[in-house]
């Protein structure tokens, strides 16, 4: 079995996924993140390719999504898909939006989180080294999922979804279990001054904790501690937040890594419902 830092590795009819422990405690919620092994898309794509917009076959990549669907146990029919530009337009998601993304165009072109508390209603966002953001609110069963790139980090959008679940579910961060996904961890991802000075003007939260130089105008920044503070910050009790503890970009043979492949490559899924018996 392949490293897969402290998430679960679970497979069904050759189909791999991982998840969270403390998610898999929870009974109300179903959830996945995709690795990039037991699909069918070929060549720059292989295998488990999860992303209709780049490039690949698309009846390759709904294959794909059978494949993960019945593996993890979500109904292909009850997706619904982020439209990602690295913003924190977070939106609430009800049956109404099955489909979108899939066999219902995007209707929105900036989305970069969703929540619901529909039963049955999946939220899939993508990756190739951002950070997945996973939430699950243990007294509302309301679930999310947001996308955290530099951008999105620097912006706070964990905080901004924290803030979006309160607004419209009426949860208390000390009830939001989160989980940091797989990404790009913090010894790979090299940024210039720019970005790191947007990082290090968040003073309050620390940043020479996840900001370092390396020389030459060159940063190491470790987006895992800076979504955990930004988490924290936003009231979620330290020991309510995992992190996936899992680089992209240092195992591209599970997990696609827009930083070793480019643009020519597949997208990871980060997939989570409210279990449809709950």
């Amino acid at each position: 079995m392949p490293d897969t830092g402290t998430m679960r590795w679970n497979e069904k009819n050759g189909t791999p996924f991982l998840t969270f422990p403390s998610f898999d405690d929870l009974p109300f919620v179903r959830h996945a993140f995709s690795t990039r092994l037991g699909g069918v898309s070929e060549g720059v794509f292989s295998s488990m390719n999860l992303g209709f917009r780049r490039g690949d076959r698309e009846e390759n990549v709904w294959e794909n999504y059978r494949r993960i669907c019945a593996a993890a146990g979500f109904d292909p029919q009850k997706l619904t898909a982020s439209s990602q530009d690295h913003h924190t337009v977070i939106r609430r998601v009800t049956m109404e939006q099955a489909g979108i993304g899939f066999t219902r165009p995007r209707d929105l072109e900036s989305v970069d989180g969703l929540c619901t508390d529909t039963p049955g209603l999946t939220l899939v966002t993508y990756y190739a080294d951002c950070v997945p953001l996973f939430f699950a609110d243990k007294r509302t069963h309301a679930v999310g999922a947001a996308h955290s790139g530099w951008r999105g980090t620097v912006a706070r959008i964990g905080a901004e979804m924290v803030r979006r679940m309160g607004e419209e579910f009426s949860s208390d961060p000390a009830d939001l279990i989160v989980g940091i996904g797989p990404s790009i961890g913090p010894e790979c991802y090299e940024v210039d001054q720019p970005v790191a000075d947007q990082f290090l003007a968040m003073q309050e939260l620390d940043p020479k904790r996840f900001v370092r130089p390396i020389g030459e105008g060159k940063y190491l920044l470790d987006l895992w501690e800076c979504n955990r503070r930004v988490l924290a910050s936003a009231g979620i009790p330290e020991e309510n937040i995992s992190c996936a503890q899992l680089c992209t970009k240092c195992h591209p043979d599970l997990l696609y890594s827009h930083r070793v492949m480019g643009a020519q490559r597949g997208n990871l899924a980060a997939m989570i419902c409210r279990r449809e018996d709950d």
